[in-house]
């Protein structure tokens, strides 16, 4: 008997220690002409401050764990200057506002949200971070959180004068998702990072959509990137997977793969861009299933970039379908073949395979992408002799992607809907 008393009595301390732990958690609520700084130092670890609609200007400083919500999206203004909320705490949660007007130092880094190293698990969720230097600063910490967020940097400003929209810095389980990002410098900068999930969003009228590198075992998924200079920018990485992104109408590329290895690329758009794919470096990668469509260029290939698997990709309606220099004929398709759109060979037993092997360039390509004048003979007889001449000849053929045995349809049925999309 003595033994189960001590046993209840156990067990309610421990139940009133929970109670206590549950009661202490207070809500301290901010309303217009009050002070958000005053309730952050008058709260505890645990506690919820909740701020009303309205303006309040001021920067923020939040050293507690605590969170920070908005009720109908309150507007925080740091007046031009400094950041406008620096967190400093770990288990810190922001959601639910208007945050704007960050200074313009590139040298402070200053930011809507700047949060420092050690801050781990912090969270900035459905919030206009609107004309900040950078949206969003994370450094040196773990399983930050960045979701749902509108970010729009200093659009007044010239490109380089302007910071990133979200900066990830030296961190692990970063997870940024289903962020708009707009006329900041780049969209999302990544470096010295790893385990990181990049999902859902959406960035556009930038110089890079992303600017990612030193960053492994990450995963690029369902993000959209357009109308910047260039999409994706991936860059010195190894395991990464990259899949069911879209990318257009970027002037200069859509997703570029430089010097990554161990790597999957898979079922991703890239439409209407200067180049859909620039890889540079790239070895042992499985390149798959993806849509290249109406780009100047569907692939721009270089730096001994042989060693990767492609396979099972369409290329459809690109103005040049490979642009390729080098000393050998690089293999495409060993297993699936992918689809050319500009193919002409023959399919004479029905297994959706084509009989003869697709050769990506000749010689007139390779000419006219060393000497840029010669563009303006393409059309004279002397230029289309010399090409049939060489197909001819095969001393006289250029090295190039070669798909032995092509696919004869498209993977992608719906392929036209992606046409002209610029």
């Amino acid at each position: 008997m003595p033994s189960t008393v001590r046993l209840c009595r156990v067990l309610a301390a421990v139940l009133a220690l929970w109670l206590g732990a549950g009661a202490g958690a207070a809500v301290l609520l901010v309303k217009p002409g009050g002070s958000i700084a005053a309730a952050i130092a008058a709260a505890r670890p645990g506690d919820t401050v909740r701020v009303a609609r309205g303006v309040y200007a001021g920067h923020l400083l939040i050293d507690k764990a605590l969170t920070l919500e908005g009720l109908e999206r309150p507007t925080i203004s740091g007046r031009g200057s400094g950041d406008v909320i620096r967190v400093r705490a770990a288990d810190v949660s922001i959601r639910g506002f208007v945050i704007r007007d960050s200074g313009s130092d590139l040298g402070a880094q200053n930011a809507g949200v700047y949060v420092e190293p050690g801050s781990d698990r912090a969270l900035v969720r459905d919030c206009a971070l609107v004309y900040n230097l950078f949206g969003v600063w994370l450094e040196n910490l773990k399983d930050a959180r960045v979701v749902g967020n509108t970010i729009t940097g200093k659009r007044d400003l010239l490109s380089a004068a302007r910071g990133n929209g979200i900066q990830v810095f030296n961190t692990s389980g970063a997870q940024i998702l289903d962020n708009n990002i707009s006329f900041a410098r780049d969209g999302i900068y990544v470096d010295l990072s790893k385990h990181a999930l990049f999902r859902g969003n959406k960035i556009h009228h930038l110089r890079y959509g992303t600017h990612y590198m030193n960053t492994d075992h990450s995963v690029w998924e369902y993000n959209e990137s357009y109308l910047n200079r260039g999409g994706l920018a991936l860059m010195e990485v190894r395991n990464l997977t990259v899949r069911h992104n879209v990318a257009w109408g970027n002037s200069d590329h859509g997703i570029m793969l430089r010097t990554i290895q161990d790597s999957l690329i898979e079922h991703n758009v890239v439409s209407g861009n200067g180049r859909g794919f620039f890889i540079y470096d790239a070895e042992y990668n499985v390149v798959r299933r993806n849509l290249v469509i109406d780009n100047r260029v569907g692939v721009h290939l270089t730096a001994g970039s042989a060693n990767n698997q492609v396979d099972g990709n369409d290329f459809i309606g690109n103005r040049e379908q490979i642009k390729y220099v080098a000393a050998r004929d690089v293999e495409w398709g060993r297993e699936q073949g992918n689809y050319w759109g500009n193919y002409s060979g023959w399919d004479q037993d029905g297994d959706g395979r084509g009989d003869v092997a697709y050769e990506a360039n000749d010689v007139v390509d390779r000419l006219h992408w060393q000497y840029p004048l010669v563009k303006l003979l393409l059309s004279s007889p002397s230029v289309q002799s010399l090409r049939f001449v060489a197909r001819q000849f095969p001393l006289l053929r250029a090295p190039s992607i070669v798909d032995k045995h092509p696919r004869m349809q498209p993977l992608y049925t719906d392929w036209k809907r992606w046409n002209e999309k610029r």
